[in-house]
Order: structure tokens, then C-alpha cells, then sequence
């Protein structure tokens, strides 16, 4: 996004259709950077315009500096085997990522000098607990999720920016649905907006449910969403929320075969309740971000294509055809969106 196009002036843009006269030059869209990888990174965190890190497939963690025109790979080493699925972070130099699978292929890893090197702080050692995505409310206090463990979502604290973790006590954590888990598609099935607030999104089960805590992770209330379930590969995938009571929630079906109607919700209560998107997105959507500086403006995104609203969720419109599966946006106005065969694009100005 160029200096100075506030997420206002953007969303406006991306809705108004070309004017007569106007050439396709002048709208906003994702522009490719070359990140020298075939890496599908579903992990990203945008720090600002320049700084923004990336984590992926194969062990891969890339970072730029200076707004995507490079990208350099920071990678830990010996972690090829790994699939980095989220990272959370503070700045350029201070990073978290978090490696998926069962049992010890759950890890998260830490860096405090921008990659060049790092420290493991955390390894699962219960074959029974798989580890989806975390969040942070500050550089200091964050959360990771894991798919249910004897019936229930299992929590990972940190209190010293991912230096420490601890597994949370059980009590506060309404039972799982059968079949009910979390998808580690984007970094965002496990998400925070203030100091104590967090979202869980569910998939797998009977019905897509959103999760909520509103103390860090100690106690939590189960809410149905709208977005359909009832299958393994269906559920809520990402969510997004602009403050602790406006959210927005996307999935549906991840296979590309199946159809996904009702593929976002939004709610205006903190996720107590959810509202079906008066005219979703066409297809599964594995992302979301809210657009900085305006209060309406979210962008979804998924393998076929972005989607934008400018009505807080209520309806949708495609915006571009390429394939991302994860965005995230800045608070000095930028956006971001990475996904597969090392694809990582900045909105700009085209």
C-alpha cells in the first residue's frame, strides 16, 4: 500500500468501481514480492510497511525490513521437517513460531535477534494434543491452542513474550463436540482484541462454534456460529476482531470440490451470538483481517481468490482471483497476504 492511503481511502477504492477515463494502474491491489522459495506459508505477521515475517512449509521463516522488496531467510536450523503454521510478531528483531502435528512435531520456537538465531521453548510431549495457533495480547502474555485432549481444547500460556509455557488448567473449558477441532490453515483460529479477550474457532463437529475468554484463557463460553459444519473439512476457519465486541468469522470447505455457502459471520456482541453474511464470500475462505483505520473495512481470503467488505461483514465482494491463505494488516496502514509455492504480496497502488 503506498505511504499515505489510509485503510479508509483503500476500502473505498477496492468498492467504487473505474470510472470512465480511469486506467487500471490506479487501483489498489496485492502486488507479488520474490521471497526465492517454494514454501506455502500460512503463518504471517505484519509488524508495519517495511517489517513483516512469514512462516511456512518445510521449516521456513522469511522476514523483510523494507516493505517485501526483500526478503531474507531466517529460517531455524534443522527444522526442515517442521510445518510452521503461525507466527506472532513484536518487531523486527522478536518472533514466535509454532510447529503443527501430533506429539513432539508441536513446538514453538523464539527469536530475539530477527532469526539469526533461536531458542525452542516449547515441546509437546502428549501424543495426544495437536497444536493449531496462538495468539498474543501483548509482548508479553499470549496463548496457543491444541485440538481437544480427553474432551477438551488444551491452552499453552506464556507470561514472558514465548520464553516460558505452561498448560493452563482444564476447569473453565467447556467439552469439545465430537469430532470438533481447530484448523491450523492461517494463524488465525485463535485470536485476542484488548488486553484479556480471546476467540477459538471450532470446525469437525455438529456445528462450528466460536469460543471466547474474556480473563486470558482461564474460563470460556461456547457460541454456534452460522457458517456450516457437520464434516471434518468444514467449519470456521480464521477470525478477526477490530476491537473485543466486533468480529468476523470465515471458513466452509476446504476441499476444492465442495461448495461453502454461508462462508462468514459477523457479531457484534463479542461473539455471544453470530449473524450469517447477508451475501458471503462464493467460496472457503481460510483468512481474515480488518483494514486499518476503518471501522467497516475487512478483507477474507482464500486458494481462489480475495474477497473485500466495506459493511462490516454483512456483505462481500471478490477483489482479486489469486491464491492466498493467510492476511493481516498493520496499524500504519498495511496489508499483507501469503499462501502457497512461496506466494507473499504487499497491497499497492498496481
Amino acid at each position: 500500500m503506498s505511504v499515505g492511503l489510509t485503510g479508509a481511502a483503500l476500502a473505498m477504492a477496492l468498492a467504487v468501481p473505474a470510472q470512465a477515463g480511469e486506467t487500471p494502474a490506479a487501483a489498489p491491489g496485492w502486488k507479488l514480492t520474490q521471497t526465492g522459495t517454494d514454501a506455502r506459508f500460512r503463518g504471517l505477521a505484519a509488524v508495519s510497511r517495511n517489517t513483516a515475517w512469514a512462516a511456512g512449509s518445510k521449516g521456513t521463516v522469511l522476514r523483510t525490513t523494507d516493505g517485501g522488496r526483500s526478503w531474507r531467510n531466517v529460517s531455524p536450523p534443522g527444522a526442515a521437517e517442521l510445518q510452521f503454521r503461525d507466527v506472532e510478531a513484536f518487531d523486527a528483531r522478536r518472533a514466535v513460531v509454532l510447529a503443527i502435528g501430533e506429539g513432539e512435531a508441536s513446538r514453538v520456537l523464539r527469536t530475539e535477534d530477527g532469526g539469526a538465531s533461536w531458542t525452542e521453548s516449547f515441546r509437546n510431549t502428549d501424543p495426544r494434543a495437536f497444536y493449531d495457533c496462538m495468539t498474543f495480547f501483548d509482548d508479553r502474555h499470549g496463548l496457543a491452542m491444541s485440538d481437544p485432549v480427553d474432551g477438551k481444547y488444551r491452552i499453552l500460556s506464556t507470561r514472558d513474550g514465548g520464553r516460558s509455557w505452561r498448560v493452563l488448567p482444564d476447569e473453565g473449558m467447556p467439552a469439545a463436540l465430537p469430532g470438533e477441532a481447530g484448523f491450523a490453515a492461517s494463524g488465525q483460529c485463535l485470536v485476542s482484541a484488548g488486553p484479556k479477550d480471546v476467540w477459538l474457532a471450532t470446525g469437525g463437529g455438529a456445528t462450528a462454534r466460536v469460543l471466547h475468554s474474556a480473563d486470558r484463557g482461564m474460563t470460556w463460553t461456547a457460541a454456534a456460529s452460522t457458517i456450516p459444519a457437520g464434516d471434518p473439512a468444514r467449519g470456521v476457519f480464521a477470525l478477526a476482531f477490530r476491537d473485543r465486541t466486533h468480529g468476523i468469522a470465515v471458513g466452509g470447505d476446504y476441499r476444492a470440490d465442495q461448495p461453502s455457502p454461508r462462508a462468514a459471520a459477523v457479531t457484534g456482541d463479542g461473539g455471544r451470538s453470530w449473524r450469517q453474511a447477508a451475501t458471503p464470500p462464493p467460496a472457503y475462505r481460510s483468512g481474515v483481517a480488518w483494514l486499518p483505520y476503518s471501522g467497516t473495512a475487512a478483507l477474507a481470503v482464500g486458494p481462489t481468490g480475495t474477497d473485500l467488505t466495506t459493511d462490516g461483514g454483512r456483505t462481500w465482494r471478490t477483489v482479486d482471483t489469486g491464491s492466498y491463505d493467510t492476511v493481516d494488516c498493520t496499524r500504519d496502514g498495511a496489508c499483507w497476504a501469503a499462501g502457497e509455492q512461496g506466494r507473499i504480496a504487499r497491497l499497492e497502488r498496481r
